[in-house]
């Protein structure tokens, strides 16, 4: 066992004037499985990079450990899959290999094959397998979970639970559950620490949230009544001390021993009001200190269209091919108003290709498609890698309204500054989230989103969750969150 000493960490992009990290402390033991969480842009990824050495800073960073980073970059798409595990780690072993493979559900025949040719999901698992050969670096894993299915998920939750010593971004709250057994918070006002698994620490956090709003109201109207009552002991002290300076004992007054008697009551008056003003200071200090980690959120809101008939899609014995093979074979179903349909299965039975299909993409298939007539559909697509310019340009467009599309972004923690930047500067969560902002500013009559939470921070997918319980708007969708599929899908199609 060894520590990771943070100490006085303070970091800043160049040309930034907002730091991400501003004199942080605090240790990691390198024994821990610790998961890491907190909202998109809060600085997961740089924090991991920055344990790696890729940035300047100041402050100080120690440890007796090397860090291995995933994902893996891979800068040429076409080369053959073993020859890029072999890049990663050189003189591999093949056994060793197959072994991770076989573990992770995916034919040894990937190795073999280009590494473009793999599916997302594949591709993922490969570069796990190729990260599971250097088990004794400490492993800064980020978002290992997008792309992989349900099934896959598991199976890696279930091996990183086998393992010590590492730090694991993810938005997967199930997944977190399963492999981590302390977790560390990118809160909005510091990074909190707490021996537990995901669902320990967000109890917590309800908890702690909860409790400070409790004392914000109480602490609200203690200032109020504070307020008042300064306000009523300075007018009769005032009120005193001007009947105090205004006497003229010979010519008004028989008892010439009330001047001292309201000189008493003035100072009374006053100190009186002191003491009020000052438990006023004080509970608006106390007041200042709560609600600095409270994450606050309006509501997000959805218009989908009522369709004129109850069936909106309908699959009749439909196969997809590629190259003559086929990728799903005799599939059949229905969508109707207020279906809210998820696709499972393992990565590459065709799912994304069944959404492509019904949004008329040039596929080659057999079977029976039909799509309802002037079908609106709203479409949130599993790549982002082609998102760049300005959101006012991309607003304009997909002609969408650029006032509600920005507004859905603030609800989604997007800061104002990052209306001024370049799409291809952002996060994977925030370009997901431009991509479901888009889709919610988008009047349909059905909603067919590809992974909508590929790199969503947890706060948010919560968020996405109460919209879609809320307004039930009739969608298919292709999710692996086990808890979003749970809370959200009405019928459920396994390939």
């Amino acid at each position: 066992m060894s520590l990771i000493n943070i100490a006085n960490l303070t970091f800043a992009y160049d040309g930034s004037y907002d730091n991400i990290f501003d004199n942080v402390s605090f240790q990691i033991d390198t024994n821990w499985k610790l998961g890491f969480v907190g909202r998109n842009g809060r600085g997961k990824t740089t924090f991991l990079k920055l344990l790696l050495g890729q940035y300047e800073y100041s402050g100080n960073i120690s440890a007796n450990v090397n860090f291995e980073y995933f994902p893996y970059e891979v800068t040429d798409k076409t080369q053959i899959t073993s020859d890029i595990i072999e890049q990663i780690t050189p003189y591999f072993e093949d056994w060793r290999i197959k072994r991770e493979l076989n573990l992770l559900n995916i034919d040894e025949d990937v190795l073999y094959r280009s590494f473009n040719t793999l599916s997302n999901g594949e591709q993922t698992k490969v570069l796990l397998a190729a990260l599971f050969q250097k088990e004794n670096n400490f492993l800064l894993i980020d978002e290992p979970t997008n792309h992989l299915d349900s099934e896959a998920r598991e199976i890696v939750a279930n091996y990183l639970n086998s393992k010590n010593g590492f730090i694991l971004v993810s938005h997967d709250r199930s997944f977190l559950d399963k492999c981590i057994d302390h977790i560390i918070s990118i809160n909005k006002a510091d990074i909190e620490l707490q021996r537990g698994n995901f669902s320990s620490w967000y109890s917590n956090k309800e908890a702690q949230d909860n409790l400070e709003l409790s004392q914000n109201e109480k602490l609200k109207k203690d200032i109020k009544r504070l307020s008042e009552a300064a306000k009523r002991t300075s007018d009769w002290s005032n009120q005193a001390e001007s009947q105090k300076i205004g006497f003229d004992p010979s010519n008004t007054e028989k008892n010439i021993n009330r001047r001292p008697t309201q000189g008493a009551k003035s100072k009374k008056m006053m100190s009186s009001s002191k003491a009020i003003l000052s438990r006023q200071q004080s509970a608006i200090e106390e007041k200042s200190n709560l609600l600095k980690n409270v994450e606050t959120a309006d509501d997000l809101k959805l218009s989908p269209l009522i369709y004129h008939t109850d069936r909106l899609v309908s699959l009749d014995k439909v196969s997809i091919l590629y190259d003559g093979k086929a990728v799903c074979e005799n599939i059949g179903f229905d969508i109707c108003r207020g279906d809210r349909v998820c696709l499972t299965g393992r990565n590459g039975c065709g799912k994304t290709s069944l959404l492509k299909l019904i949004l008329g993409n040039d596929l080659v298939y057999t079977g029976d498609v039909n799509v309802g007539s002037n079908l609106k559909i709203s479409y949130v697509s599993q790549e982002t890698s082609h998102l760049r310019g300005n959101l006012t340009d991309f607003a304009k467009q997909n002609d969408i309204d650029e006032s509600l599309f920005k507004a859905i972004l603030r609800k989604l923690d997007f800061e104002r500054v990052q209306f001024e930047k370049n799409i291809s500067d952002f996060s994977g969560g925030q370009k997901k989230k431009v991509l479901i902002a888009k889709s919610l500013c988008t009047q349909a009559h059905l909603y067919i989103w590809d992974e909508p939470l590929n790199f969503i921070d947890v706060l948010s997918r919560i968020q996405i969750e109460e919209l879609l319980t809320k307004y039930k708007p009739t969608i298919i969708f292709v999710e692996h969150d086990v808890t979003f599929k749970d809370r959200i899908a009405n019928k459920i199609i396994t390939l």
